[in-house]
């Protein structure tokens, strides 16, 4: 599925997660809240809370009530784990698949230009 296909909340939720891996939300980090973060990206608000309660769910936020949510302790090592994981198991073997049929090696992609 491509990226423009995938449902809203979980290309809001795509985007924060790469905001915790990439450190914009180190944990113990309050995340904006629901209707900041939904202004921001120009979303309905219930689409964003959709995509934080997963990560509720995950137990990868804690919620503090009246003040906020937080990146909880060890978010980062899961999410990064969770999407290696999904990585190699759904995106690599179709990349892995064109690189062979393009005659693109690892080598390839990796020297210096």
């Amino acid at each position: 599925m491509s990226h423009a296909n995938r449902p809203v909340y979980l290309r809001l939720r795509d985007e924060i997660c790469a905001a915790i891996l990439d450190g914009v939300y180190p944990e113990g980090a309050m995340l904006p809240s629901v209707r900041a973060y939904a202004a921001q990206q120009g979303a309905n608000p219930l689409t964003v809370a959709k995509a934080y309660q997963q990560f509720q769910d995950e137990g990868l936020v804690t919620v503090q009530r009246g003040i906020g949510m937080f990146v909880a302790p060890g978010a980062a090592a899961a999410l990064r784990e969770r999407e290696r994981a999904a990585f190699l198991r759904d995106e690599w073997p179709l990349i892995a698949a064109r690189m062979q049929r393009l005659g693109i090696t690892v080598r390839d992609v990796t020297e210096k230009a």
